[in-house]
């Protein structure tokens, strides 16, 4: 019998808490490999609480349970999870371990699943519950698993060869560059959990994840340029064992704990950011050291190599393309008034779909009408739905995945009939100036991401008004969309890696934002890569961005008073390219449409 209601299953989860004789329990939103976006299979928290976010912790005890979001969700949560079951909790004012500390009973036994948890926070949360004398315990299979009747099945798709031509680099060669980086730490191996990194360093994809192109597996990559890989039997194809080559063993998911247990003696790395606690507590129980350090696949993956680059500006092309037609259709029905996001959406997807080598889209569609349009991780569903109103601001923020790269673009644009108000167009204007001054920023070899944040406020900055989300993340390359190391974000803020150095060859977007809450929101964004910059007497190396995204800025809402006349300069130049990438891509009204969006300032 299929429990239909979440007030049902917090009870039959607080039932099988008491069979194995815990207290409490504590349910993240992750899966075996800290990933951002998460299999069916791994979303429990969404089957407990209805929460449909990216992040988010659930704590249960015998008595009370709460719920742990960011400041992106604070509406969504309240929209989607009872507050009669969970407490709405903010992070970081509060945190899971500080309210256990609070809210459990003395003595308190508190489960956790050690696969879906950083060893990080199993130590602080341990250390917290032991001061009120309490203990973190590490179950044997998940509880919710086991009152989750109809619980997806892990996917069995089979993984992908990524070919060369596509990557730019082989597989033997990326692992002999991690070779190299072991042996010169003097590590014997490196545990690679990232789903991303994983399909990077062995040139394969999957479908395993929606909007991210992985398979499910682990790797263990050897200080010999030797790797295997642990994947689902049901997932290895012909192709993918003659791809793979004789240096990487191909070896059942199911062993991994088990080979980690086998590494006695080996100095062993793992990145704690992906690294969940049972692979450093497996690797100790059988005698090996874990070292906890970057990844070495990060900084290389980020590093786009040509092929990587030239892929990038292809599907770009292709998806400005998609983009223009989108916006034509929308300048022509959306004054109609019968229009809601979820239509808009379906119809954006149409257009992407008319490429052969679009593999998916690249996170669900932000199609945010009205007062969505101010909450920047807006996600629309069936409840959520609202009419896009003639006469209002929408704001649509999407991409694809396509073989030869990961596109993400915002535009917000004005539903006719009638005028912006003046307060609508300057703020448009303010992240407009924002946006034109990352696009155009020039800075000297180890400039991190931080340093750039403020250029993109500081007209926002200047009208009293900011935003509260980064204003770049890194994209990969047919991967993730969100990338680390590198960022653009405020120095000391929530988001890890505005300390990392800018280097040639990283993608990030360019995303300035501005919301007014119940009433609408604004986000301009494109992608840019870091390249250097030739400067005539320059001491030392600069970089700068070269843009990759082209398609039209909404000039309906833009107040050209509060433009320089550089920025509009910009604005010219830029939308002359996007007419020239664009054009002979389209024919008939759309092509009329472009021509006009394009028209200079």
């Amino acid at each position: 019998m299929l429990m239909q209601t979440h007030e049902a299953r917090l009870a039959a989860l607080r039932t099988e808490l008491e069979k194995r004789g815990l207290d409490g329990f504590v349910v993240p939103i992750s899966d075996e490999h800290m990933s951002e976006y998460i299999g069916g299979y791994a979303q429990r928290l969404a089957w407990l609480t209805g929460f449909g976010g990216s992040a988010g912790t659930v704590v249960v005890l015998k008595d009370k349970a709460a719920i742990f979001v960011d400041g992106r969700y604070t509406v969504q949560v309240r929209e989607q999870v009872d507050g009669k079951l969970f407490e709405y909790q903010s992070v970081p004012a509060t945190s899971p371990a500080k309210w256990l500390s609070e809210n459990a009973p003395e003595g308190a036994r508190i489960g956790y699943d050690a696969w879906l948890h950083s060893k990080g926070w199993v130590d602080a949360t341990s250390d917290a519950l032991r001061r009120h004398r309490g203990e973190l315990v590490a179950v044997d299979g998940n509880p919710i698993d086991a009152v989750w009747a109809d619980r997806p099945e892990p996917s069995l798709a089979p993984a992908i060869v990524h070919d060369d031509a596509l990557s730019g680099r082989s597989s033997a060669d990326k692992r002999a560059e991690v070779a190299d980086w072991l042996k010169a730490e003097g590590y014997d191996a490196a545990v690679i959990s990232a789903l991303d990194s994983v399909a990077w360093l062995l040139n394969i994809r999957g479908s395993d994840v929606e909007r991210t192109p992985v398979a499910l597996s682990y790797v263990i990559a050897h200080a010999d340029g030797t790797a295997d890989l642990f994947i689902a039997q049901e997932k290895v194809t012909p192709e993918l064992t003659q791809h793979l080559g004789n240096a990487v063993t191909i070896r059942p998911r199911s062993a991994f704990e088990g080979a980690l247990g086998e590494m006695n003696g080996q100095t062993v790395a793992v990145d704690p950011s992906y690294g969940v606690a049972a692979i450093y507590q497996a690797l100790e129980a059988g005698g090996a050291k874990a070292v906890a350090t970057r990844d070495p696949t990060i900084l290389p993956r980020a590093v786009k190599n040509p092929v990587e680059q030239q892929g990038q500006r292809d599907a770009q092309a292709r998806d400005g393309a998609a983009i223009a037609k989108f916006l034509h259709w929308l300048s022509v029905e959306g004054p109609k008034g019968q229009l809601d996001e979820l239509s808009v959406a379906a119809q954006l997807r149409k257009f992407r779909d008319e490429s052969d080598i679009l593999r998916d889209l690249s996170f669900d569609t932000i199609s945010a009408a009205g007062p969505h349009a101010a909450l920047p991780h807006y996600r629309v569903d069936e409840d959520s739905n609202l009419p896009i109103a003639p006469g209002s601001i929408f704001l649509c923020d999407s991409g694809g995945q396509y073989i030869d790269g990961t596109t993400d673009i915002t535009r917000t644009v004005w539903i006719g009939p009638g005028e912006p108000s003046a307060e609508e167009k300057d703020r448009f204007t303010r992240v407009l100036k924002g946006h034109i001054a990352i696009d155009r920023a020039v800075f000297p070899e180890g400039t991190p991401g931080g340093a750039l944040d403020s250029f993109a406020r500081q007209f926002l900055w200047a009208g009293g008004v900011d935003y509260a989300h980064g204003t770049g993340h890194g994209v990969g390359s047919f991967l993730m969309v969100h990338e680390g190391p590198q960022r653009i974000a405020k120095v000391g803020g929530a988001q890890a890696g505005s300390d990392q150095p800018l280097m040639a060859g990283m993608i990030l977007s360019n995303e300035p934002g501005y919301y007014k809450e119940g009433a609408y929101g604004i986000r301009i964004e494109n992608l840019v890569l870091v390249v250097e910059k030739d400067i005539a007497n320059a001491e030392g190396t600069f970089f700068g961005f070269e843009t990759l995204t082209f398609a039209p800025i909404d000039r309906t809402l833009v107040d050209t008073s509060l433009l320089t006349s550089d920025e509009i300069e910009w604005w010219n130049a830029y939308h002359a390219k996007v007419r020239a990438i664009l054009a002979p891509q389209l024919s008939g009204d759309v092509l009329a449409w472009l021509e006009h969006a394009c028209q200079p300032l």
